[in-house]
């Protein structure tokens, strides 16, 4: 191979990597042996053949050559590929090249098992690994297993033959174009299993693909789907996660005894010759085979469309309660991937509530605007009907666009583990899965609440678990449930009283905990808004699948989150908003933007200490409230209110408005603005002449909390 040739060209591979907007994910490349390596990996897509060997070589600093189907050898791609260092399947002397290069370790090799692009990705028959190609069902192959076995073969050999017979170790350097037998890689020979996973897959028209119809006459229906998919894949951007296995010692495969007599003898052994131990090595090679096919189809990368093409495969009836299906896909999406043997993918990372409220992530929505447009499923008045589209079996190469969900689920099938406990969640009543998913986010809440408190809670300064965690009152009926949502700097506990007074009036409530409250500054200090809108959500989830109808409603910071929920979920019946702080009065909020940029200017000269991250704070209920209020949270606090006062306007339930008029915290004003920006018909603003900002406990607080009973007993009018 030309080296400089291969350089040169990893540098145009450099460039197509940085045009791509492919996010890609390594992961475990620790598990790179030094040595010898050929990487087994799944094929999907041409994109492996072109970016896996620059990421790889990047990873270890050797030229990483691939074997390549030999149809792409042809015109400008046969000169590119030849550069990069790829190798003809059907070229005479692949087998001796790799196994030389292996020899001496002066290149790694990328070779694809299954022989083919698995565009189905279906990859198991009847439990047994199984490859549909070239218009038959055949098992993998098992050359790169050979092609390991054998390169290890002869490198025990020659290390050998060194000192017991210098003549034949001289004959079989030469054999393999090897300058020295002393260059003769001591490390030994791996395979490293790979798996790639890309997310999401789309195939649509692009670019490429229009200007390859409009150029070319000879533009096969094959050649416009690869680019349709992996054209979409690379423009519009794919997550790739790519994932290293335990590396395969292939020296493990030498210690049998007929085997290791002929690795020793002296007699002189070309590279096709037969050996006495062939049978022996065949059976190794099968279970060498099974080992790398195994590790590769265990470590795919789990996403959402893994789960909902699943699930939608599993359940047993064709007729879909579309919130029943969505009840389901969360309890997948919170499953313990880990415990289940499977690897997730990053978007898991976050809080997966939106799945059931506003899906503001795209994750449903995408998902079923493909599985509408192939055909899988038919929106109608009632939900969704399944279609038989996982039994169709479209032309091979045009699966990835005619059958897309089919393909998805496909690939997840060999994790066998994770397939029994989604087919067990698909297949459970819907009244259970109704109380399976309140239970868990009522656990949940309490589970957070717990760990936080044991990991931010200060001796001597944070207030009893009592105050923050979150609870649920039960009521006599199950018409109406609320949402009541705490302060700033506060707890549940601040909105207790207004909770058992609505309790005593037969409604259920439930009072979730916002992040970074009820434990300690320094945790507040670490949460976004964004985490306070989920605490909202799940909290909007439990009374929803307890109660006909929901309010949502909020005191202060909560009032601002009760408006966000009520501004994306149309299925709100009322929302009521105390002393929402649009506008603030309080001085600790007024010299925060003057404290971000000092605190701007000392990061930038790397000074730490004189940075102000906490300020005083002098609550109404110092045993509930902070009394230290921390800079970044006042900046979230700001943003919240930013975002909803941007949201007011869509809001179209009934509304209620509430404010104190001596308010020392919130402007009256503010409150006011609230309610005329409100988009809902049915309004009304109310004011209290108090002089505190915390109206919903202590004296007076009846009042309010009567305003709001009868408000809420107005929203659950029959109309």
């Amino acid at each position: 191979m030309n080296r400089y040739a291969y350089k040169t060209t990893g540098l145009a591979i450099k460039a197509l990597a940085k045009l791509a907007r492919s996010d890609i994910q390594i992961h475990n490349e620790k598990n790179i042996p030094k040595g010898s390596v050929i990487f087994a990996v799944n094929h999907f897509t041409r994109i492996e053949t072109l970016l896996l060997p620059y990421h790889i070589h990047q990873l270890i600093g050797i030229p990483v050559w691939s074997l390549a189907d030999y149809g792409l050898f042809v015109g400008f791609l046969k000169t590119f590929l030849d550069k990069m260092g790829a190798v003809s399947t059907r070229d005479p002397d692949r087998d001796r090249l790799i196994v030389k290069s292996l020899l001496t370790g002066e290149a790694a090799w990328i070779i694809f098992p299954e022989g083919c692009m698995v565009k189905n990705k279906k990859i198991i028959e009847n439990g047994n690994f199984m490859v549909f190609c070239d218009g038959c069902l055949r098992p993998p192959h098992t050359g790169l297993a050979t092609l390991a076995l054998r390169a290890e073969f002869y490198r025990q050999r020659l290390l050998f033959m060194q000192s017991h017979a210098p003549d034949e170790a001289l004959r079989l350097a030469k054999l393999f174009q090897i300058e020295s037998p002393q260059q003769v890689n001591r490390q030994g020979v791996f395979i490293v299993p790979v798996n790639i996973t890309y997310y999401p897959m789309r195939a649509r028209e692009n670019i490429l693909s229009t200007m390859a119809s409009l150029t070319s006459d000879n533009v096969t229906e094959r050649m416009i789907e690869e680019i349709m998919t992996e054209g979409t894949m690379l423009l519009s951007g794919v997550d790739m996660d790519i994932r290293f296995g335990e590396p395969i010692k292939i020296s493990q495969y030498m210690k049998n005894a007929a085997v290791k007599k002929d690795i020793t003898s002296t007699q002189a052994i070309n590279f096709d010759d037969p050996i006495h131990s062939k049978k022996i090595l065949r059976r190794s090679v099968q279970r060498v085979m099974d080992r790398y096919m195994s590790s590769i189809y265990s470590m795919t990368t789990v996403n959402h469309d893994h789960l909902f093409a699943s699930l939608l495969k599993h359940l047993p009836r064709p007729y879909i309660d579309t919130d029943d299906f969505k009840r389901r896909l969360y309890l997948a999406a919170t499953l313990d991937l880990n415990k289940l043997l499977a690897f997730r993918h990053k978007s898991f990372d976050r809080n997966q509530i939106s799945l059931l409220t506003d899906d503001r992530y795209l994750k449903y929505v995408n998902f079923l605007k493909l599985a509408i447009q192939t055909g899988v499923l038919e929106e109608t008045e009632e939900g969704l009907i399944r279609k038989s589209a996982f039994s169709d079996t479209p032309e091979f190469h045009l699966a990835r666009i005619e059958n897309p969900v089919a393909v998805i689920a496909n690939e997840v099938e060999p994790l066998h583990t994770l397939q029994n406990e989604l087919e067990t969640l698909a297949r459970q009543p819907a009244i259970r899965i109704k109380y399976q998913l309140t239970r868990k986010l009522i656990q949940k809440a309490q589970f957070d609440f717990e760990r936080d408190y044991a990991n931010y809670a200060i001796e001597g300064e944070s207030k009893e678990k009592s105050v923050g965690r979150p609870y649920l009152v039960k009521g006599t009926s199950r018409n109406i449930g609320v949402v009541l949502i705490h302060g700033y700097m506060a707890a549940p506990l601040e909105v207790r009283e207004l909770a058992d007074y609505l309790g005593s009036e037969g409604l259920y409530v439930y009072a979730p905990r916002l992040k970074g409250h009820g434990t300690s500054p320094e945790d507040l200090a670490l949460r976004s808004y964004t985490d306070w809108v989920d605490a909202a959500d799940e909290g909007y989830v439990i009374i929803r699948n307890i109660c006909k109808r929901v309010i949502v409603g909020g005191f202060s910071a909560g009032a601002g989150l009760a408006l966000h929920l009520a501004s994306r979920i149309n299925a709100v019946d009322g929302v009521f908003a105390v002393c929402p702080p649009l506008k603030l009065k309080n001085i600790s909020a007024r010299f925060v933007p003057a404290v971000n940029a000092w605190n701007r200017l000392l990061n930038r000269v790397h000074i730490d200490g004189g940075k102000m991250e906490f300020v005083e704070n002098h609550p109404e209920n110092p045993h509930i409230n902070y009394i230290r209020n921390p800079i970044a949270g006042v900046k979230e606090l700001e943003c919240l209110m930013d975002d909803v006062e941007e949201r007011l306007s869509t809001i179209t339930a009934p509304a209620l408005v509430v404010q104190a008029y001596g308010d020392p915290v919130v402007e009256p004003e503010g409150a006011f603005k609230t309610y005329e920006l409100l988009g809902s018909a049915d309004k009304l603003y109310q004011v209290f002449n108090y002089e505190n900002h915390g109206i919903l406990l202590g004296e007076g607080a009846q009042r309010v909390h009567r305003a709001i009973g009868d408000f809420i007993q107005h929203c659950g009018k029959d109309t």
